[in-house]
């Protein structure tokens, strides 16, 4: 199989890498560029673990190919944070015990930004219908909503 020349940004960094004509962006995030924070849940985009944005939308990566990263923009969680600070979603998910086993923790928290970049005040209702591809099986959901709506208040100057 003939490997696949992709050049492409994450995270506002230029990257270059091959990979097979099969092979999945999460893969290729994972196993070629250590950006492991996108976590493989379910492998058929049912579980949003994997969720990154890609030119400025939100998909799972291991419903994605990672030669269609050629010339895209990707934001991951490894992006998030500004070095050492985190962003207001990361601390706010501390505040308010909104993960546990951090499986489906990064996947949310790129999902959450990804709402929050579009809609800056969502309600209850909005945030828990962007999040609905995002499955979480030890929290519940309603720290996650806190979580979500404390941030963006901070964000906001609220």
């Amino acid at each position: 199989m003939k490997s696949i020349p992709v050049s492409t940004t994450i995270n506002g960094d230029p990257y270059e890498f091959l990979c097979a004509p099969d092979e999945t962006l999460l893969d290729v995030l994972r196993n070629r560029l250590a950006l492991t924070g996108a976590k493989e849940g379910c492998g058929t985009g049912d579980c949003g673990a994997c969720s990154v944005a890609l030119n400025g939308r939100l998909v799972c990566s291991c419903l994605v190919l990672g030669a269609e990263a050629e010339g895209a923009e990707i934001s991951t969680i490894e992006g998030m944070a500004d070095g050492d600070v985190l962003h207001p979603l990361q601390r706010h998910f501390i505040d308010h015990a909104a993960l546990q086993c951090g499986i489906c923790t990064p996947g949310i928290l790129v999902a959450a930004k990804s709402l929050l970049e579009k809609n800056p005040d969502p309600t209850d209702e909005e945030v828990r219908y962007w999040l609905a591809g995002n499955l979480c099986r030890c929290t519940g959901y309603d720290k996650i909503i806190r979580a979500v709506q404390s941030a963006a208040a901070e964000m906001r100057g609220a």
